[in-house]
């Protein structure tokens, strides 16, 4: 756990008494400077610097609540509630990624709140997105799925007006539906939801990344990156191995279309990684895992699904241990 959580919770989980505590009002910074801070925290989450993200959130926090209370009139007031929103879906991003999915919940039923008090509803529904992957990283599936699926309803958009930031969003939410369908056995659902998820990301027609407007990354890449996702999980090995880096994933397409962010791309690669392990290609799974421990070491101390891999081999292979093997093993905490 980072030693920065507790400073974290005062701000998620406020003790609670027989009348609302009034906070400070002195921190009041320019939203320009709160919407740019909050910006360059969620650059070091895309680069794996979780410390230094937790270390920052604090005073964002602590900021754009300041803004909420010195807010004079509706509309600073709704201002300020949008930025506070995206403050604490940021916060919600972080501590679901480190699982500390407590706090990840308040922070993200939170801002949900603060962008329905507004009416903001495209902002709440980047809100739920978050929530739908906190409750996957639950087991939560028919929740998610249900919740995903009534807020892509209320949300989807006319395919031929909508924005690149609508379909991102519509999209992300059919991401969500799909991926916890697949794994509550709810295959038509899924399947159909999937479907239209590669319908709006034809229509953006490139990878779209808008953290202002969006949860994640959106597109042709990011959307076939969740089919291979599904078939790993039923554990259909070829069937991931086959549909790796052809069609929006080939490096032409990627060159022309845009690439996903690493964190997407990372678990694509895990993904493919694991296939090669259960189909026996020892040696280009452990090629896999030492491509994504170069490029993004602290993502990947988080990711169970490595770990598992580099078990798997362990197990099963007769020789000694490579070096590669034993490097991957001590970081991931792997017994061998």
């Amino acid at each position: 756990m980072s030693p920065e959580l507790p400073d974290l919770r005062p701000h998620l989980m406020p003790p609670v008494g027989l009348v609302d505590a009034i906070g400070p009002p002195e921190e009041d910074p320019p939203r320009s400077a709160l919407l740019h801070g909050i910006d360059e925290a969620h650059a070091l989450y895309q680069a794996d610097r979780y410390d230094s993200v937790a270390r920052r959130l604090p005073g964002i926090l602590s900021a754009a609540g300041g803004s909420v209370r010195a807010a004079d009139g509706d509309d600073q007031r709704r201002q300020a509630l949008a930025t506070r929103a995206r403050a604490l879906f940021l916060t919600g991003k972080y501590l679901t990624q480190v699982r500390q999915y407590d706090l990840a919940y308040q922070a993200l039923a939170s801002g949900i709140r603060d962008a329905r008090e507004t009416e903001a509803t495209p902002t709440a529904a980047v809100g739920v997105i978050g929530m739908c992957w906190l409750l996957l990283r639950q087991d939560r599936f028919a929740e998610c799925a249900d919740l995903a699926s009534d807020t892509a309803d209320a949300m989807e958009p006319r395919i031929s007006k909508a924005t690149p930031e609508e379909l991102a969003v519509w999209g992300e939410l059919l991401l969500r539906v799909a991926a916890a369908a697949v794994r509550d056995n709810r295959k038509a659902e899924a399947k159909d939801a999937r479907r239209m998820a590669a319908t709006a990301a034809h229509a953006i027609g490139r990878e779209h990344t808008d953290f202002r407007t969006h949860w994640g990354p959106f597109g042709p890449a990011t959307a076939e990156i969740k089919v291979i996702e599904d078939l790993s999980l039923k554990g259909d090995a070829r069937g991931v191995l086959r549909r790796a880096d052809t069609g929006p994933l080939h490096p032409d397409s990627l060159r022309s279309h845009g690439s996903p962010t690493s964190n997407v791309w990372g678990r694509y690669r895990l993904d493919v990684a694991r296939a090669h392990g259960l189909t026996g290609a020892h040696h280009d799974a452990i090629g896999e895992l030492m491509e994504i421990y170069r490029s993004h070491p602290e993502w990947m101390r988080h990711q169970p699904m490595a770990r598992r891999v580099v078990e798997k081999v362990l197990k099963t292979r007769t020789r000694t241990p490579t070096e590669n093997m034993r490097t991957l093993a001590s970081h991931l905490g792997a017994d061998g």
